[in-house]
């Protein structure tokens, strides 16, 4: 039988539970100060404290890429990364991707070769394929595919989102789709 942070909470007087720690990170470009727990995850940090939903808990076992966000440039899984971890840093979560209406052309990829099919993936995939071209390792499909095989789709969408990543991935390289 496992104990969860909850039951640990429960079970502790208030003298003895671990004081809160003050986190600043600027999260798709706006400064958010706040205090945590030193037990909470980036993505519980973003999704319950900062309702930025878009991040999606899945495994919650870094397994299933789901809850893939940008810290700094590079992706992270953000279930894995306890929040006081990146005090200062830089996050970017699929909320920060569209400039305004305009949307990220990521994302206009994606629409455009129907890579996503239930979208609850997407926005992992999405902020993976980001952290990917940041990167600027990948140079064929193959590489788009071993680059993105962290992250999981149910819905089978993944020769269409290698299409969109490469898509993408030319248009930065000045190359033609093909």
């Amino acid at each position: 039988m496992s104990t969860s942070a909850k039951d640990l909470t429960d079970r502790a007087s208030p003298a003895e539970l671990p004081s809160t720690h003050q986190v600043s990170l600027k999260v798709n470009g706006v400064e958010k100060r706040m205090e945590v727990a030193p037990w909470t995850t980036l993505l519980d940090l973003l999704r319950e404290s900062l309702d930025l939903t878009g991040t999606k808990k899945g495994c919650d076992h870094g397994q299933c890429g789901a809850c893939t966000v940008l810290v700094n440039g590079k992706r992270i899984n953000s279930c894995l990364t306890l929040a006081v971890m990146k005090d200062g840093a830089e996050v970017m979560t699929v909320e920060g991707l569209a400039a305004g209406e305009t949307l990220h052309p990521l994302q206009e990829a994606f629409i455009e070769h129907d890579a996503f099919q239930c979208g609850y993936c997407t926005p992992g995939q999405l902020c993976s394929a980001l952290g990917l071209l940041n990167e600027g390792k990948a140079k064929t499909l193959d590489d788009i595919r071993e680059s993105m095989s962290g992250n999981l789709c149910r819905c089978g969408a993944y020769p269409n989102i290698l299409t969109a990543i490469e898509k993408v991935r030319r248009e930065r390289e000045g190359g033609a789709e093909q």
